[in-house]
């Protein structure tokens, strides 16, 4: 692993998917194979293969802290192009302080990991008027995940982090991207864990190679990732859980 330390330049990012973003960290110990943040190196100069190098932003608490008093509150998505809380933030704790940052001064905010490290700052996110953590649970089989994310924490212990989140009273959700072989299982195994849950589909300009290197050629196509968030959908719908199919 490369580690490198940087001052960035900002911190807080007009984002696609919420209004801003909040990413510590370029790069991510995890190396899901899948990951569509890999096109970050085109802009990083990073030759290393995805999954073998962090750059870690010490800076972005103080650049928060800047950048917050300048614009209107709005929701702020931890993290769009890295995960939050990856090994390195149990050292670094940029994620801690940019979130205490932000519930300071009662911005909204939602978390995406795949880390049960999450559970760390319970406390903190029970603070939070608007706040809420998913993590990303692609399958339920926990021999799928070895293979297309290598580096991340197992199955059960992402869905335990969810339970444990929910019962101390943080509004969670599950994140199923992009839908693995053992997805079918997942609405019995998070039914009482979360509020909502999203499905999503491969990217495929970023992972489609990871497919055919599976032999999963077959569900390489829309219709195939449409069939199965339907029923992956109304499977949840019969848990209670509400499910948000994103294509």
């Amino acid at each position: 692993m490369i580690l490198r330390e940087t001052y960035a330049l900002s911190i807080l990012s007009k984002s696609q998917v919420f209004d801003y973003a909040v990413n510590p960290y370029v790069g991510c110990q995890h190396a899901c194979t899948y990951c569509y943040a890999r096109f970050m190196k085109r802009f990083t100069g990073h030759k290393e293969p995805w999954g073998e190098f962090v750059d870690v932003k010490i800076n972005a608490p103080d650049l928060l802290r800047h950048e917050i008093v300048e614009r209107p509150p709005s929701r702020v998505w931890i993290s769009g192009v890295c995960d939050p809380y990856q090994p390195l933030e149990r050292e670094y704790e940029l994620t801690k302080e940019c979130l205490k940052i932000l519930i300071q001064h009662d911005w909204p905010v939602t978390v995406q990991t795949k880390s049960p490290l999450a559970l760390r700052d319970i406390n903190l996110l029970r603070r939070g008027a608007e706040i809420e953590v998913g993590l990303s649970v692609a399958s339920a089989d926990d021999e799928i995940r070895k293979l297309f994310e290598p580096g991340a924490p197992s199955i059960r212990e992402r869905i335990g982090a969810l339970e444990e989140l929910h019962l101390a009273g943080v509004r969670t959700y599950a994140m199923i991207a992009p839908v693995l072989p053992g997805a079918e299982e997942l609405p019995d195994q998070l039914s009482g864990k979360v509020d909502y849950v999203l499905v999503d589909r491969m990217n495929y300009h970023h992972g489609d190679w990871v497919y055919r290197k599976y032999h999963l050629e077959d569900a390489m196509s829309y219709d195939f990732f449409y069939s199965k968030g339907k029923v992956l959908a109304s499977a949840f719908s019969k848990q209670g859980i509400e499910c948000r199919v994103l294509f």
